[in-house]
């Protein structure tokens, strides 16, 4: 019986093999115009998923100069998974600051907020509006990222390992139209040796024309803004609250960008008390951690000439960016000329009080 049903069966898939194959010698003269009907189907698709996109959403259709600048952007993924509505932010990168640094305690939003630039500038670039109130892309050839990493076992590649390996096919085909976003590179080797690989790479890519946003827990690579006029900090913001029950200060996630690094200290610390490490632990890692910042910021000082230099290269990298892209009235334009002023005289003030105060003996 068993014999009769396997045979019955081989037969009907003939019989099918055959019908198929029939077809497909009827259809083959006109399979060009079902390739065709494809790419009409998939285009309707796609303009009627743009459709969707900019009709439903608070998104705008975005503009092409030599700027990247986005106020109030939001991730576009995160707002379809999210009950609530992500934080929006801005961003703005130029020819003259195109090296962003970015800082701020675990869970703060450095990861997301890469992905979140990537995702803008590939949705502008395919012809889609963008999640955001205003949208200016520079056309970019290409997108490299380097963003969590683990270990390969079949490759026998540690994470860092895996990093260099990323960072190296980045830096051999990066260009000055390329748009790269590297998140906390190094942090699979030693803290001295993860420093100086960030610094290194940090000094390549600076050279560069290309937009890079470079997300780290290295503080000490936020200095480099004192030695490269086009290098920026911005960090995410956190608010400190104390509960009534025994005191404890608690960590509230904003996720939204200030300029400058961030000042928050021993944050690794604090999202471990949350992991319930035991006590002991928490207490001896925050004396060692107290000894051994005390021993790194000593004679720790910035130059106020480079400071004045500094405001004085920002400056002039506004300006050429207004005369170049500037679509505001009379009124408006003569408005920010104002603030640019009223900022520039606040960081030579900033950087003539650095110069005054008297030196520590």
């Amino acid at each position: 019986m068993n014999e009769r049903c396997q045979e019955s069966l081989r037969e009907i898939y003939h019989m099918t093999y055959m019908v198929v194959c029939q077809l497909l010698g009827e259809i083959y003269k006109h399979i060009h115009c079902l390739y065709k009907l494809s790419d009409v189907v998939s285009m309707l698709d796609m303009l009627l998923s743009f459709a969707h996109a900019c009709t439903l959403s608070d998104y705008v259709r975005p503009e092409f100069t030599d700027t990247l600048a986005i106020k109030q952007g939001w991730h576009p993924i995160l707002e379809k998974i999210s009950m609530e509505r992500p934080v929006a932010n801005n961003t703005y990168i130029t020819e003259g600051s195109n090296f962003i640094i970015v800082t701020g305690p675990n869970m703060s939003g450095k990861s997301t907020y890469l992905k979140q630039i990537a995702l803008c500038q590939i949705m502008a670039q395919i012809g889609s509006f963008v999640p955001a109130e205003y949208s200016s892309f520079r056309i970019t050839e290409q997108i490299f990222t380097r963003i969590s990493m683990n270990d390969d076992i079949e490759t026998n590649s540690s994470t860092f390992m895996k990093e260099m390996k990323e960072i190296a096919y980045i830096l051999h085909n990066a260009n000055d139209r390329s748009l790269i976003l590297i998140d906390e590179l190094g942090r699979g080797t030693s803290t001295e040796e993860g420093i100086g690989i960030c610094y290194a790479v940090c000094e390549y890519l600076q050279s560069l024309k290309a937009f890079t946003l470079f997300a780290t827990h290295f503080l000490e690579l936020c200095q480099m803004d004192a030695l490269f006029p086009n290098v920026e900090n911005i960090h995410f913001e956190v608010q400190h609250v104390r509960s009534g029950v025994r005191s404890r200060e608690s960590i509230t996630y904003t996720h939204r960008l200030s300029e400058g690094h961030t000042e928050e200290r021993n944050y690794g610390i604090k999202a471990a008390e949350a992991s319930s490490l035991p006590q002991s632990i928490i207490s001896d890692a925050k004396e060692i951690r107290t000894e051994i910042s005390r021993q790194i910021t000593q004679g720790r000082s910035s130059s106020a000439e480079a400071a004045r230099q500094r405001a004085v290269y920002q400056l002039a990298t506004r300006l050429l960016q207004t005369a170049r892209n500037s679509q505001l009235d009379a009124d408006s334009l003569r408005l920010y000329l104002r603030g640019l002023k009223t900022k520039f005289g606040a960081a030579l003030s900033v950087a003539r009080q650095g110069s005054e105060q008297p030196e520590e003996r």
